[in-house]
């Protein structure tokens, strides 16, 4: 009776993938040979869009760059990606923050509607030492 053979697993999928900068000569092109498919990896994404794999997945979220992911592995749909590099960024969280804080500055209205928000609390506008 034949012995039977080990179960191996299979060897991982790797991919030495570079992710920034130019392609140096001698060194072989990201792009899949026939082109980049319609739906991506996290390498692939990363070689795609030239940055390491930890800045596609902080970019996910806060950056609005579009992101799926399925189970434990992110999927990134191709064509996706291209119309998030086409749209301009919007503004960062200080500079929205910077726009309100001078919004009130000359409005007139400002210290009435201060007024009325302390009377319907029922507090003064001043608080009274001891």
């Amino acid at each position: 009776m034949p012995r039977p053979q080990p179960r191996t697993k299979p060897p991982a999928r790797t991919k030495s993938v570079r992710t920034t900068g130019p392609v140096p000569a001698g060194e072989p092109s990201p792009i899949p040979p026939g082109g980049w498919p319609e739906v991506l990896t996290l390498a692939e994404a990363a070689a795609y869009l030239w940055v390491p794999e930890a800045e596609v997945v902080r970019m996910v979220g806060p950056r609005g760059l579009p992101g799926r992911l399925v189970g434990s592995e992110w999927r990134f749909s191709r064509t996706g990606l291209e119309q998030w590099l086409r749209t301009p960024p919007g503004p960062s969280a200080t500079e929205s923050l910077l726009a309100l804080a001078g919004t009130w500055k000359d409005d007139p209205d400002v210290d009435e509607m201060l007024a009325e928000i302390y009377r319907q609390r029922g507090r003064p506008m001043t608080e009274e030492g001891p």
